[in-house]
C-alpha cells in the first residue's frame, strides 16, 4: 500500500495505540530508519513541567530524533484539538520541505480525528453551564450524570466510562447550550473533506489485555519511583493551578492532586497513602487505555499490529518500509 494518495500529497505516517503499548520505542526506530521527524499526538506531552507522569521522552531521545509539540504550553494554558490540527498541518509541510517523513505518534485520538476529519462547529465552553453540571455531579455522582447522557445521547455515552467526568461534562454542556447531541455534531462533520489526506495508521493493539495491564502497572511503579508525587507537589506549590484545568485532569495527576487535598484536609497526621495513589493511578490508566482502544476500533484506515507479539517491533518496521 502506498503512503501517498497523490504525487503531491504530504509524506506522513501515523502510529497510534493505547498508553504503554510501545509507541515511543517503535517511533524512534522508524524515525532512525526513515529520516523522519516525530510530531507528538499527545494532549499531555504539550505541558512543561509534567515530565514523569506523562512518560515524556528523555533528553537523549529528544536529542536523537527531532520531536515536535512537546513542552509547548504552560500547564495553566489549555491546548485544543483545533490548535493541534493547525500546528501539525504546518509542521508536516515544514518537515516535508526538509525532505523528511513526518511521523505522527501518540494516543490522543481526538487529535488524530481533528487532523484527518476536521472539527465540528460545536459551541465553546460555557462557565455557567459547567458550574451547574459540577454542582449536579457533586450531588448525584458522575455515574448518574453518565446515565443522563445515556438517555440523551446513547452513541456518545457508549464510548465513555461512567467516571470520565471531563468528557461527560462536555457532552452534557454541548447539549444544554445547543439542544443538539455531541454525536450529531460528529455525524455532521463526517462528510467534510479531511484537513489532511488520511494516511495509513499503524495501530499497536494487544491481543492479551492482561499484557497491557501489566505494562501499565510496571510503568506507573517506575513513575512513582522516579518522583512523580514530588512532581505533582511542585505543580501544586505554584499556586496558580487547580484540578479543573485540562493539564491537571491528565491521568495520574488528577488522582495525585485529589489525594494530596484529602491528606492536607486530614492534617497530614498519617503518612501519605502511596498504595492508594498506585491503585487509583493504575486503574485510571487502564480506563484511559480502554477508551483509546475503543477509538481505534472506529478508525477504518488503521493497520493493526499486535504490540504483545515477540516480533512487534520488527512488524512495525516492516509495515513502515512498505509505506515509506
Amino acid at each position: 500500500m502506498a503512503l501517498r494518495s497523490a504525487p503531491d500529497a504530504p509524506r506522513v505516517l501515523a502510529l497510534a495505540g493505547p498508553t504503554a503499548s510501545g509507541k515511543s520505542a517503535a517511533a524512534l526506530a522508524i524515525a532512525r530508519e526513515h529520516d523522519a521527524e516525530i510530531v507528538s499526538v499527545d494532549s499531555a506531552l504539550v505541558y512543561r513541567g509534567m515530565d514523569i507522569g506523562t512518560a515524556k521522552p528523555t533528553r537523549e531521545e529528544l536529542a536523537a530524533v527531532p520531536h515536535h509539540l512537546i513542552d509547548i504550553r504552560d500547564p495553566l494554558r489549555a491546548y485544543s484539538a483545533a490548535e493541534f490540527a493547525a500546528d501539525a498541518t504546518a509542521l508536516i509541510a515544514q518537515i516535508n520541505a526538509r525532505g523528511r517523513l513526518a511521523l505522527l505518534v501518540g494516543g490522543t485520538m481526538l487529535y488524530f480525528k481533528a487532523l484527518f476529519e476536521g472539527l465540528d462547529d460545536m459551541p465553546p465552553a460555557d462557565a455557567a453551564v459547567r458550574a451547574e453540571l459540577e454542582t449536579e455531579a457533586a450531588m448525584h455522582g458522575w455515574p448518574a450524570m453518565h446515565a443522563t447522557l445515556q438517555r440523551i445521547d446513547p452513541a456518545t455515552a457508549s464510548r465513555l466510562a461512567p467516571q470520565d467526568s471531563q468528557r461527560i461534562q462536555r457532552a452534557l454542556e454541548v447539549f444544554r447550550i445547543s439542544g443538539r447531541t455531541l454525536s450529531s455534531f460528529h455525524a455532521a462533520s463526517a462528510g467534510r473533506c479531511a484537513a489532511l489526506p488520511v494516511p495509513t495508521l499503524l495501530s499497536l493493539e494487544p491481543r492479551d489485555r492482561g499484557w497491557l495491564h501489566a505494562r501499565i502497572a510496571e510503568r506507573f511503579d517506575a513513575m512513582l519511583a522516579a518522583g512523580f508525587l514530588d512532581e505533582v507537589k511542585a505543580l501544586r506549590a505554584r499556586g496558580d493551578l487547580d484540578p479543573g484545568l485540562p493539564s491537571m485532569r491528565c491521568v495520574g495527576y488528577r488522582q495525585a492532586w485529589e489525594l494530596l487535598d484529602a491528606h492536607e484536609a486530614q492534617g497530614q497526621a498519617q503518612a501519605f497513602p502511596m498504595h492508594k495513589l498506585r491503585d487509583l493511578g493504575i486503574f485510571a490508566t487502564r480506563q484511559l487505555a480502554k477508551r483509546q482502544l475503543t477509538w481505534l476500533r472506529g478508525m477504518e484506515q488503521r493497520q493493526t499490529i499486535a504490540c504483545d507479539a515477540p516480533d512487534a517491533l520488527e512488524q512495525v518496521l516492516a509495515h513502515a518500509r512498505q509505506l515509506a
